[in-house]
């Protein structure tokens, strides 16, 4: 359903078609439906994208032989790619292997390079940039989480140090009332700082200290 249903409006639905071409089983599957989208894609590409109106599909060589230009391109690919087979000399054999004669090899070759070259061509390069932006992606996360933990263990260090250098302000301790009239206890907690709390203690010392004299005095 998704085959039938595909239409070309950008290079991208092309990509999409090439790429379920990965999966031997699925074009084998499916080979009838492919062919004609396949054909679909490439007449697409030429009018629209390159704006070629003079290479007409279907392409037949000689006798009025139809060239599927689905089985073109997988013979091509299943022996490397075009460099490879023309640098070893190999359109013979596609052309064999797609059921024509030796000697439409050239044939081939030039239809290969009037119908599909380039589309490959686009192919190959919008898969290498799918692959930098998933990888650009990917480090991109990769900092950010890299960033986020060294900005936890910036403010964890300052912390540490702020606790270090002004530790009494930190500091919790039981507060006792300091009037004559006796130590008050308190159950809670609260904050202060050495120095208020020496202040204090000796405060607290004075005022039994005058508090005992009297007594004795008495």
């Amino acid at each position: 359903m998704i085959l039938q249903a595909m239409t070309f409006n950008e290079f991208q639905d092309c990509k999409a078609l090439m790429d379920m071409l990965e999966d031997d089983e699925y074009v084998g599957k499916y080979k009838f439906f492919i062919e004609k989208k396949f054909e679909d894609m490439i007449d697409w590409f030429l009018k629209v994208k390159l704006e070629i109106n003079s290479r007409p599909l279907p392409a037949y060589a000689e006798n009025n032989r139809k060239v599927c230009m689905l089985d073109l391109y997988l013979a091509v690919k299943r022996e490397g790619g075009h460099r490879r087979v023309t640098d070893n000399h190999m359109w013979a054999v596609i052309a064999k292997d797609m059921g024509l004669d030796y000697d439409d090899a050239e044939l081939m070759r030039l239809m290969y390079a009037m119908y599909l070259d380039v589309l490959v061509y686009y192919y190959k390069i919008k898969c290498i940039q799918g692959t930098a932006e998933e990888k650009e992606i990917g480090e991109d996360a990769g900092a950010e989480r890299r960033t986020r933990s060294m900005e936890l263990f910036a403010g964890t260090s300052e912390q540490t140090a702020a606790e270090q250098e002004g530790g009494t302000d930190e500091h919790f301790a039981l507060y006792a009332g300091n009037d004559w009239k006796g130590l008050r206890r308190l159950n809670t907690r609260r904050r202060f700082d050495f120095q208020r709390a020496k202040a204090a203690v000796d405060d607290a010392n004075i005022s039994v200290l005058a508090h005992s004299c009297k007594r004795n005095h008495v």
